[in-house]
């Protein structure tokens, strides 16, 4: 290899240990086989790092093959972004194939292999085959045409080549073992027949190969030593082996099906289906679309493919399904673009700021670094002038002490420029604010080396000239899902995940000397992210898109609904110790808008869970989770909540019994409620002893209803 002293990950090990028993170094052969059906994914990323990163250690080629064995769902479009998103990626492909080059030779080897004995032509239905193939539990059992004669199967395998018969009346079917433990073994479909235009062969096809024919098989024909694939796979090795088995040549090299874990990435999805249904249902404006896990989607939104390589490289190749914080992806673009990003003065939400000792119609071309972390990067003028505008929330007119922004009466620095401070404020006839008066240190310049120059101030504000400014369209893209596995819930819809408030559209301003960048340019807007241009500007329209923000929002989001369930949890106590009504509500009405306000499905989840005990103050908080927050009853396996709803029940505390019944009262699912129909009975029939009027009134209106 080419590094040496690295530690090995298990796919290297395997191919080390191949090269220790002989395999010759100059027979390392790697592929990349995407079907394209869709745009890659983040997901397609990490693969493509593997398999053309082991291409760069050992000095080996590596494919682009595209397993284009479906008509129904593959097209041009697909092929043409995956090319580009591989190059774009910084790889080269020493070969580009395709599936459909190998459609003459798959045909011929079935062929070989219904003369054989080892394939046949099955008429069956698709739920008649379902049922004569059994379950992972039951064997399956032979089919009415497994037994069909060798001369039978080659002439109704001729005829459906040549397109006699309607799709779905004749299948080609390996003969393996309709016992086999392994479900893939039981006689899987080779072909079936499709009458679609190919993208590449047109309609001279009217069978096309299934996957598991064509993938192992093309492998072999191109040569390939190792075939790497997600973990799913690996069910079909044996069946991967089986089909070389019966086309081997000894004289040639065997390809080795070797599975590696699919690295799923939070608050978003890389199935091509559900992207698709995203696309297809406009959640979102195409495949490229910034908020989208695609390639394409991360390139336009300002990640470049140092980032998703190095992403690639820091979460590795693992044995096990692992889900990714997309945290570390937005660490790996940031630490990229700190590098290499120029900081330039935007401002998104303006407020005119008027400097009133600074001369009208005065102008200066002040000196700005371009990179403070990149030395080469020099600097920019920039220009000052009497009327600015800085962001809204950089001022307010009454401050905490702790406000280290703009304020009446005390200072801050304009960065690269002068020292201000809070004068007056002229608003609206709705009170809200149009202009901010200050005044000027004039000897105060930054840089200027004089002793005003070098007094220190709490904060230091960007700005932009108004005269000078250059109007653009900010696109603030966020998160496109609230939940960290939005597909990773049974009974769940991921679209129910989808956050509202993933794209904001506004109208800020930007230093003149944006007004030329051009599409796929990066800059930091200093204080505000990193922002890249979409392709969607023109020569009269600056539009750019927000990659990420300066600090992750998400994590202090997290760790603060992390608090406020926490702080609920302890105040939850108190609720048992007050003496009166009032003050049992302000306690709820305070803890229900903390749940409220915690949007993490997940948190809310492990919360209702971990409380459903025997603790009253668990069990009340639990209750109080179901009626405050957007979980429902639904949301949880039936067991699960039932076994809260009898704990709460059975409490000792009449308050808990009492959360518990008004929240069975407002379920809709009657079945489910009708389960504690004897417990309400009980209650009713026999009141505890502690139990409040509120208690009883309630057992009250639910036995009569």
């Amino acid at each position: 290899m080419a590094s040496e002293e690295k530690s090995l990950n298990f796919i290297e090990q395997i191919i080390e240990e191949d090269l220790k028993s002989g395999l010759s170094n100059n027979k390392l052969h790697f592929r990349f086989p995407p079907e394209p059906n869709g745009y890659l994914h983040i997901g397609h990323a990490s693969s493509i790092a593997l398999n053309f990163g082991l291409g760069l250690d050992y000095q080996s080629p590596v494919n682009l093959r595209f397993d284009d064995t479906n008509p129904e769902k593959e097209e041009q479009e697909f092929v043409d972004a995956i090319k580009k998103d591989v190059k774009w990626l910084g790889y080269t492909w020493s070969e580009e194939r395709y599936a459909s080059d190998y459609f003459q030779q798959l045909y011929d080897w079935a062929v070989l292999l219904i003369k054989n004995n080892k394939a046949y032509v099955d008429s069956q239905s698709s739920e008649d085959m379902a049922i004569q193939k059994g379950t992972p539990s039951t064997e399956g059992v032979d089919g009415p045409y497994r037994n069909r004669s060798v001369e039978e199967n080659l002439d109704l395998f001729e005829r459906m080549k040549n397109g006699e018969f309607e799709a779905g009346t004749h299948i080609l079917r390996a003969k393996i073992d309709m016992k086999s433990t392994n479900m893939l073994m039981r006689d899987p479909i080779m072909y079936r027949i499709l009458h679609k235009e190919h993208h590449r062969t047109g309609d001279t096809w009217k069978i096309y190969p299934m996957y598991d024919w064509a993938h192992g098989q093309s492998d072999y024909l191109e040569q390939i030593s190792h075939s790497f694939c997600t973990l799913e796979f690996l069910p079909h090795r044996e069946l991967y082996d089986w089909f070389l088995d019966q086309i081997l040549d000894e004289n040639k090299l065997r390809p080795k099906q070797r599975e590696f874990a699919r690295r799923n990435l939070s608050h978003t999805v890389v199935s091509k289906r559900k992207l698709q249904q995203l696309v297809k249902e406009q959640h979102v404006n195409g495949w490229d679309d910034p908020r989208m896990s695609t390639i394409s989607g991360l390139r336009r939104r300002g990640y470049t493919a140092a980032s998703l390589r190095h992403f690639a490289n820091t979460i590795g190749i693992a044995k096990r399904d692992n889900l990714i914080s997309v945290s570390v992806l937005e660490f790996c673009i940031r630490e990229d673009l700190n590098k290499i990003a120029p900081r330039v003065m935007a401002v998104l939400d303006p407020v005119k700021l008027v400097i009133a000792n600074y001369p009208e119609g005065k102008e200066e071309w002040l000196e700005a670094e371009n990179n403070q972390e990149d030395e080469s990067a020099g600097f920019r003028k920039v220009p000052f002038s009497r009327e600015l505008f800085i962001e809204r929330e950089d001022f307010l007119e009454e401050a905490p002490a702790k406000y280290f922004r703009l304020t009446l009466g005390k200072e801050v620095r304009l960065k690269n420029a002068y020292i201000i401070k809070g004068e007056s404020v002229i608003k609206d006839a709705e009170g809200n604010i149009t202009e901010i008066h200050v005044t000027y240190d004039t000897d105060s310049l930054s840089g200027s080396g004089t002793e005003a120059s070098q007094r220190k101030v709490s904060g230091t504000l960007h700005w932009v000239s108004i005269a000078h400014a250059v109007k653009a369209e900010v696109r603030l893209y966020d998160r496109l899902f609230t939940d960290e596995a939005p597909d990773g819930y049974k009974d769940k819809n991921f679209l129910d995940f989808v956050n509202p408030n993933s794209l904001e559209i506004v109208t800020g301003f930007v230093e003149p000397s944006l007004a030329s960048a051009q599409n796929e340019d990066k800059f930091q807007f200093q204080r505000l992210g990193y922002f890249t241009v979409d392709k969607d500007s023109t020569a009269s329209k600056l539009v750019f898109n927000k990659t990420v923000g300066l600090k992750d929002a998400w994590e202090e989001k997290g760790k603060k609904e992390e608090n406020s369930i926490n702080n609920s949890l302890k105040d939850i106590n108190k609720y048992f110790k007050v003496e009166t009504k009032a003050e049992r509500i302000a306690i709820e009405s305070a803890i229900g808008e903390s749940i409220k306000n915690v949007s993490s499905f997940s948190l809310l989840q492990n919360s209702l869970k971990k409380n459903s005990n025997n603790n009253k103050s668990s069990l009340l908080f639990a209750q109080f989770i179901l009626k405050y927050s957007s979980l429902k009853s639904s949301d949880f396996e039936e067991e699960e909540i039932k076994k809260l709803y009898t704990m709460s029940l059975r409490s000792e505390s009449t308050y808990v019994r009492s959360k518990a019944l008004l929240n069975l009262r407002d379920l809709e699912n009657e079945a489910f409620k009708n389960q504690f129909e004897d417990d309400i009975l009980k209650l009713y029939s026999n009141p505890p002893k502690n139990a409040s009027e509120r208690e009883i009134e309630i057992l009250g209106e639910m036995v009569k209803k």
